[in-house]
């Protein structure tokens, strides 16, 4: 496996490098071939390597800044003045080629911003989307977009993301002519908003594409297609949703309260429901699926999320490498050429 190196915001997220150098460490420690070039404050982050063996700080440059993008200050403001900011510099590291892929999980809007700039959005692309992979209770994994980058979208940004997300899972999920469907608030035909329903009839028109109709939001986990497609504010709202329904009932299946009726009595419903896919619905745990891509653009950018603990950075870090080996952005736009 050839080596590879990544840029990455280390002050990031809720915690900085609290956060993002132990999984730094974590990532490197999983992936012998990978090199990080760490943009933060050197002053925060070298006692935090310090304990790492040498030939894992071999792997990691760090280059200083001590600036940071605030991103209580709204996104016109965080771009005007992002110069030097950590967010900025690990961008444009890929921008000039030092690095394949970045990392953050620093503000969205402000990533996303930067990264059009930068970057810029694939030639044929009007609008990058995020996207990720959620688990089903079926053991399998789907794709989702958008989730969030853009709150309003017309037929023809819908159908261009379905598009992305159909090669995405075919070369990160290793599908073939995986199922696709718009997130709708029913399955029948005339449900939903017009930018729906024309989406659906673009859709359907493409024969190279597997749509299969619309999907409910109470399937999402269900393992029933292999791509949700949706406008970024339904995306967005649906994601935090089950990630916080997961996290919810994960916390109360673990939790060791002896005296809590509740957590006893959901426990045993749990287990009497789902029996032998018990074990499976422990393991839909959102760390492990830290991480959304800023598809559409020339290059890799994966957004992690601000709370996001060691482990699921690592996550996230891990999902860039494997993006970038595999070459995403170019089989993207060797896609849309088909079209």
């Amino acid at each position: 496996m050839s080596r590879l190196t990544l840029a990455l915001d280390a002050m990031g997220g809720d915690i900085g490098p609290r956060i993002t150098i132990p999984a730094s460490i974590l990532a490197l420690e999983r992936d012998p071939t990978l090199s990080l070039v760490l943009f933060g404050d050197r002053q925060q982050i070298l006692p935090l390597l310090s304990a790492a063996p040498n030939s894992i700080r071999q792997r990691c440059d760090i280059v200083h800044c001590a600036r940071v993008i605030d991103n209580r200050q709204g996104i016109s403001y965080a771009l005007r003045h992002s110069k030097d900011t950590s967010m900025r510099l690990a961008i444009e590291a890929v921008q000039k080629g030092m690095a394949q892929a970045c990392v953050s999980a620093g503000d969205t809007a402000s990533l996303m911003g930067l990264s059009k700039i930068l970057l810029q959005p694939l030639e044929g692309i009007h609008r990058p989307a995020l996207i990720s992979t959620i688990p089903t209770i079926t053991g399998g994994r789907t794709i989702m977009l958008d989730l969030g980058a853009n709150v309003e979208c017309d037929a023809e940004n819908l159908y261009q993301f379905a598009l992305m997300g159909a090669i995405f899972a075919e070369n990160t999920l290793d599908l073939v002519y995986p199922r696709i469907a718009l997130l709708n608030i029913g399955i029948e035909a005339v449900k939903g908003y017009k930018s729906l329903r024309d989406a659906a009839d673009l859709l359907q028109k493409d024969t190279a594409l597997n749509y299969v109709g619309f999907i409910e939001g109470n399937f999402l986990l269900n393992g029933m297609v292999d791509v949700i497609v949706s406008d970024g504010f339904a995306g967005n709202v649906a994601l935090k949703t089950l990630e916080g329904a997961a996290k919810n009932v994960i916390s109360l299946l673990k939790s060791e309260k002896k005296n809590s009726i509740l957590s006893t009595v959901f426990g045993c419903l749990i287990r009497s429901l789902f029996k032998d896919r018990y074990q499976r619905l422990k393991k839909i745990n959102p760390d492990q699926y830290n991480g959304a891509s800023l598809i559409g653009l020339t290059s890799v950018v994966v957004k992690s999320h601000g709370s996001a603990n060691i482990e699921a950075f690592a996550n996230a870090i891990a999902d860039a490498a494997l993006q970038a080996r595999r070459q995403i952005p170019q089989k993207i736009l060797a896609g849309l050429n088909k079209n």
